[in-house]
């Protein structure tokens, strides 16, 4: 066959996979350890507590956060015929379908995969996923500006990205790079805007009070300079953290000041998701 004619049919079926799927995300970030995977877990949350059928799928191939934020990391995925196809079940948790690298390694091996087999394994993940009718995906891309995010952006399209960050200069220079991809002539990827994590901190006993330890507004300056949205700031809290580690995001927490956040978010998102 013709490998132009085969890339083709390729992705056709690929087209097909998703084509029940309203609204595709990319949250991404220029570095690890902002909070990546938390605002992605949390934002998919919030958008379910809506009411909307969400599904979160864990494209950080090389760390795979999701199966720990909630707690599923034994989880066994199942296959079932799906109209001829074997396709894989996603694992369901509060509401939310989600799929992961993670469920399908060892969590204790590394994954030493060269680029290209990185990829590969990405868009069978995805494709071969039975998601069924979805308002929203929420992609969680890995760091940076590599391999997984231009088979992301070539392969799967995404209706529009948002990118996480924290108030630090450092954090912010990254950040720039990363959004600076997806805006590029060859992405044209909608950028939704930018997402403060770890924004400030708000003591219990003292709820109308703000500690800007990591600096004041940096995420929001930043997206004056790229001409994109301002979507939030989350705080940094205990609460954010122990979540994370008990596999119930804080989003869950309905009245908390950080669920509030998400909720904001979210209602951003949707309202961006709609232009």
């Amino acid at each position: 066959m013709n490998p132009f004619k085969e890339r083709e049919e390729k992705q056709k079926k690929i087209d097909a996979s998703m084509q029940k799927i309203k609204c595709l995300i990319a949250v991404g970030s220029g570095k690890g350890g902002v909070g990546k995977s938390t605002v992605s877990a949390n934002l998919a949350l919030s958008l379910a507590k809506k009411g909307y059928k969400v599904g979160l799928a864990d494209a950080d191939v090389y760390g795979p956060s999701i199966p720990t934020l909630f707690n599923v990391e034994n989880a066994e995925v199942m296959v079932a015929d799906v109209e001829g196809q074997e396709l894989m079940l996603p694992i369901e948790k509060y509401g939310i379908k989600m799929m992961s690298i993670g469920f399908m390694v060892d969590k204790d091996s590394p994954l030493m995969w060269r680029g290209p087999m990185a990829s590969n394994a990405l868009i069978q993940m995805l494709s071969e996923t039975y998601w069924g009718e979805l308002d929203f995906l929420v992609l969680d891309m890995p760091p940076g500006t590599g391999d997984i995010q231009l088979t992301l952006i070539q392969t799967f399209h995404p209706k529009g990205s948002i990118f996480v960050c924290t108030p630090q200069q450092l954090a912010i220079a990254d950040v720039r790079r990363a959004v600076n991809m997806f805006k590029d002539e060859n992405a044209k990827i909608p950028v939704f805007g930018l997402v403060e994590n770890m924004a400030y901190f708000t003591p219990k006993e003292l709820p109308n009070n703000k500690y800007y330890i990591f600096g004041k507004d940096g995420g929001k300056k930043l997206a004056e300079e790229l001409n994109v949205d301002f979507l939030g700031q989350i705080p940094i809290s205990e609460e954010v953290s122990e979540g994370n580690d008990n596999g119930n995001p804080v989003a869950m927490q309905f009245d908390s000041i950080e669920a509030k956040a998400f909720m904001e978010l979210a209602d951003n998102v949707i309202e961006k998701s709609k232009e």
